[in-house]
């Protein structure tokens, strides 16, 4: 009968803890590499939704002036949708959806700012902000638009009618 010996420490198969090490730095290199670009990446997709953005509230708007007849909308709600079961009027149009309307939307705060300029009760102005929540994590640039359907942006603060046109896309 034959005794079978275990086989020395040194000939098991394994990694090393230098090979662990290694491969562990590498993931870390890689993964240094891919989170900076991950989060441009994703500021320029909450950027790109904030114009569209900003496109459906003047689409809206001029939708609000002419069904209501009554100058632009007076407040963020007023174009948001009515409660269910209630038709849609002036207090809620149902023209944008409801997290536009609650003012925060793809890491952006939207401030809507109506003006009565002539003093008649009807808004004939009005202005919108849009300003990223975290600057340099949910965006960079700063938006604005106004009654004139012109999407203005710019770098370092908020934006405003003489801020550079976004370009057409």
């Amino acid at each position: 009968m034959k005794l079978h010996r275990a086989a020395p420490v040194s000939s098991r198969r394994g990694f090393s803890l230098i090979e662990l090490l290694i491969v562990i730095a590498i993931i870390l290199v890689i993964a240094g590499l891919a989170i900076p670009s991950f989060l441009r990446s994703k500021m320029r997709a909450n950027e790109a939704a904030v114009a569209g953005a900003l496109r459906s509230v003047t689409t809206a708007n001029e939708t609000y002036q002419s069904t209501y007849a009554q100058g632009y909308a007076p407040n963020f709600a007023s174009l948001a949708p009515p409660p269910v079961g209630t038709p849609a009027s002036a207090a809620a149009a149902g023209l944008i959806d409801p997290t536009l309307a609650s003012g925060t939307r793809n890491g952006y705060n939207f401030i809507y700012a109506a003006i009565d300029t002539d003093g008649n009760g009807q808004f004939d102005q009005y202005t919108v902000n849009a300003n990223p929540v975290q600057v340099g994590t949910s965006g960079e640039k700063y938006f604005y638009v106004d009654h004139t359907n012109v999407i203005r942006e710019n770098l370092g603060g908020p934006a405003d009618a003489t801020s550079s046109p976004i370009p057409k896309q």
